[in-house]
């Protein structure tokens, strides 16, 4: 029995070593190479968004979405993202589509001829129908044991259009009223992206940020985001992050200081 126990204890000890020594080995830190190699990413983000929107000639503040009921709110979406690199250049695209719609109601009176005043209510609604499309070229700018980092530079354009129905019912009847406006912006941008490795693990930080502006009806766009990530085998990395996108448009434009803020889970396969 001892030497049964001996042997079981020296069987676990030496499947502890490979496992170190298969956790030394990863990193979640790439290698520049004369190779090419890609990374897709598909991913769910679920930003609480708060605009102010310019429709009809006068303002509304009514597109305030929440991160709390955001999957609630979502009607159909993609959202995926993907790079390509060779030596210390690449290029990398991101691409989020959404439909969101928000709804409300309020009491009402409406006066009559005949009845006087009787109880009615007003419902309004607002859908956004939004596509929002990085894409950018890249340049390695450190890559060592415990960071990457790259440089980039490239557009973002962002489609919307806002939809605003109102119905009022009383009696039994209806009135239906709806406007929209569609507005559509690609601007320049530039910034940089990459993570940081913590304490030689498999555990890193992702981080992203860039800004631009100009091009269209846009006074000033910027993104940022941070998280912590981990790479499960060399092929496979998952992330989560707190993403936050901000656009604010000249005077006539569709939105005004709009901001899409909130977390983000990613799954990344390398290859």
């Amino acid at each position: 029995m001892n030497h049964i126990s001996k042997l079981l204890a020296l069987i676990c000890v030496l499947l502890l070593a490979q496992f170190a020594h298969a956790e030394e080995d990863l990193t979640p830190i790439p290698k520049t190479s004369d190779e090419w190699r890609f990374s897709v990413t598909p991913y769910l983000w679920a930003p609480g968004i708060n605009s102010t929107l310019f429709l009809n000639d006068r303002y509304l503040n009514t597109a305030a979405l929440s991160t709390s009921n955001i999957l609630g709110d979502l009607k159909s979406g993609g959202m995926i993202a993907a790079e390509a690199h060779y030596g210390n250049w690449g290029i990398m695209g991101d691409l989020v589509t959404a439909t969101l719609q928000t709804t409300a109601s309020t009491p009402v009176t409406v006066p009559t001829r005949s009845y006087g005043a009787i109880p009615a209510s007003l419902a309004d609604s607002v859908t956004l129908q939004e596509t929002i499309l990085t894409g950018a070229a890249t340049y390695t700018l450190l890559n060592n044991q415990s960071a990457y980092v790259d440089g980039l530079v490239g557009v973002r354009s962002i489609g919307m259009t806002a939809t605003l129905g109102l119905v009022l019912s009383a009696d039994g009847h209806s009135l239906h009223a709806s406007d929209s406006k569609s507005m559509s912006t690609t601007d320049p941008i530039a910034g940089f992206k990459g993570r940081y490795r913590i304490a030689d693990s498999t555990w890193y930080i992702p981080f992203y940020a860039d800004i631009g502006g100009g091009g269209g009806t846009t006074n000033m766009t910027w993104q940022a985001m941070l998280g912590v990530g981990k790479t499960i085998e060399k092929w496979v990395d998952v992330s989560l992050t707190y993403r936050e996108l901000y656009y604010d448009m000249t005077g006539d434009g569709l939105l005004q200081k709009t901001t899409f803020k909130g977390p983000q889970l990613a799954v990344s396969f390398n290859f």
